[in-house]
C-alpha cells in the first residue's frame, strides 16, 4: 500500500506492508536511481513482502512524493533519515540503485549504526556523468532518457525493458533528472567508504554499461568486509532484468545477518 507522510511541508510516499511492521522480522528500505521511483522495486516487495517489513521510498520530485527534487546525494540522504523517522523505521537493511546507491552508502557514512546493512546496487565511490548527458537533458531530453533506457539493461533485455524504462523516465520532469544525474557526477565517497563498519552487500549486473563492474569491485574492495554479487545476463536495472538472482542472493544476506 501506498504511505503518505507530510515532512518540511510535503507529501512524500513510499510503498509499505499492508498492516503494522512486525517486530519478528526484518526491515528492507528500497531507494530508486534518478528519475525512478518504487515500482522500479515491484519484482522485489511483491514476492518479498509476506517474509520481511518493507519500505520502498519514491525520493522528492519522483513517485508520488512531492517536488521539486535535489542536486546533491547528502540531501537527499536528509529526506531519506526523516522518512525512516517518520516511519518509526529503525536498523533497516538499505538497498538502493544507482542514485539510490549513493544515497544508502551516503547515509550509513554519515549516520554509522542506524542501518543494519547496506545494499548498494550498480553504484560506486564515484559516480561520473558524461557532460553530453547533463547538456543533453536541457537540450533534447526525450533523445536522452531514450539512449539511456537503451544502455541501461542488457543487449538481450531491450526489447522487454527499453520501453518500460522510456516511459518511466518520461513521466518525470527533465530537471529533476537533471538534479540526479548532477549529484551522482559530483560523488566522491572514495576514502570515506573505509569507514563503513555495518555488512555490505555491493550487487551489478555483469553487462552494467552505466556503472560497470570495476565500479562494484572497487566498493567491494575498499568496504571492510563487503562482499560482491555480479549477476549475469543483467545490466544496470539488475533487480528488474533477473529478479529471481536480484532476490536469492539479497534474501541470503539479510538472512545471514544477526
Amino acid at each position: 500500500m501506498i504511505h503518505l507522510q507530510e515532512i518540511d511541508g510535503r507529501k512524500i510516499a513510499c510503498w509499505v506492508n499492508n498492516g503494522s511492521f512486525l517486530s519478528d522480522r526484518k526491515t528492507l528500505v528500497f531507494i530508486h536511481g534518478s528519475g525512478g521511483d518504487h515500482t522500479n522495486w515491484i519484482q522485489q516487495y511483491t514476492p518479498l513482502k509476506n517474509g520481511f517489513n518493507i519500505a520502498a521510498l519514491d525520493l522528492p520530485g519522483h513517485g508520488r512524493s512531492e517536488g521539486p527534487g535535489e542536486q546533491e546525494v547528502a540531501a537527499y540522504v536528509e529526506w531519506v533519515k526523516k522518512t525512516l523517522d517518520g516511519l518509526k523505521i529503525f536498523n533497516p537493511v538499505l538497498i538502493g540503485h544507482s542514485l539510490g546507491a549513493a544515497i544508502c552508502l551516503s547515509f550509513v557514512i554519515r549516520y554509522g549504526t542506524a542501518a543494519a546493512a547496506v545494499v548498494p546496487v550498480g553504484g560506486g565511490v564515484k559516480m561520473p556523468v558524461n557532460p553530453m548527458i547533463l547538456e543533453g537533458l536541457k537540450q533534447d531530453p526525450a533523445a536522452v532518457i531514450g539512449l539511456a533506457a537503451k544502455f541501461s539493461v542488457a543487449k538481450q533485455n531491450r526489447e522487454r525493458f527499453s520501453g518500460l524504462i522510456t516511459k518511466g523516465l518520461s513521466l518525470v520532469d527533465p530537471g529533476i533528472i537533471h538534479g540526479d544525474f548532477f549529484a551522482c557526477n559530483a560523488l566522491d565517497i572514495t576514502e570515506a567508504v573505509v569507514g563503513i563498519r555495518i555488512p555490505a552487500l555491493v550487487v551489478c549486473g555483469a553487462e552494467d554499461k552505466m556503472t560497470p563492474p570495476p565500479l562494484s569491485q572497487i566498493l567491494r574492495d575498499r568496504i571492510p568486509g563487503a562482499r560482491l554479487t555480479l549477476i549475469e545476463g543483467a545490466g544496470h536495472f539488475v533487480m528488474m532484468e533477473n529478479p529471481e538472482a536480484f532476490n536469492e542472493a539479497l534474501t541470503a544476506f539479510v538472512n545471514s545477518l544477526p
